[in-house]
Parts: C-alpha cells; sequence; structure tokens
C-alpha cells in the first residue's frame, strides 16, 4: 500500500532533534521505502495498542521507531524516538 500523502505533525518534526545524525540516513532509507509500501516487511509496521490505539509504527533500527496514524488516504507522522515513545 503506497501513501497518498506523508506529513509531518510539529510533533514528530520536534523528536528529529533528538534523533541521533548516525539514524538519520537510515531514517531517509526506511522513508523512501516507507512512501513506496508501508507494510514493506523491512519496516516491521505494526498497530499500536492501549493508549496508543489507532496509531502505527515502523522501525528505523532495533532501538528507533517512527509512530503515524491515517487520516483518510494521508499519512500523518507523529513522533520518532526510542520505545519510549510509546509511553
Amino acid at each position: 500500500m503506497k501513501p497518498k500523502k506523508v506529513n509531518y505533525s510539529p510533533g514528530f518534526v520536534k523528536s528529529l532533534a533528538k534523533f541521533p545524525k548516525s539514524q538519520l540516513r537510515n531514517l531517509a532509507t526506511k522513508e523512501e521505502i516507507f512512501r513506496e509500501n508501508l507494510f514493506d516487511p523491512r519496516l516491521k509496521t505494526h498497530k499500536l495498542k492501549g493508549r496508543l490505539e489507532g496509531f502505527y509504527s515502523f522501525s528505523i533500527s532495533y532501538h528507533w521507531r517512527i509512530v503515524f496514524h491515517f487520516e483518510g488516504d494521508e499519512v500523518f507522522f507523529d513522533a520518532a524516538g526510542t520505545h519510549s515513545i510509546y509511553k
């Protein structure tokens, strides 16, 4: 499934300031994959539960994640970070 448009929330942009420079290249690569197929197995995209029900997450690396949600056929990136973004 290819998203029609990917948007960045202010919270996501703010969370990028804390993103390690060493992971920014991984982020760019994974976002390219995401834009072609948001459920590509390399991303490990999954639904979140509990407080974040209605949101999804995909992996940038072993520790780093992107949290996003759908609004119609558009995707909104909400946060970037380690597993702590789920709390």
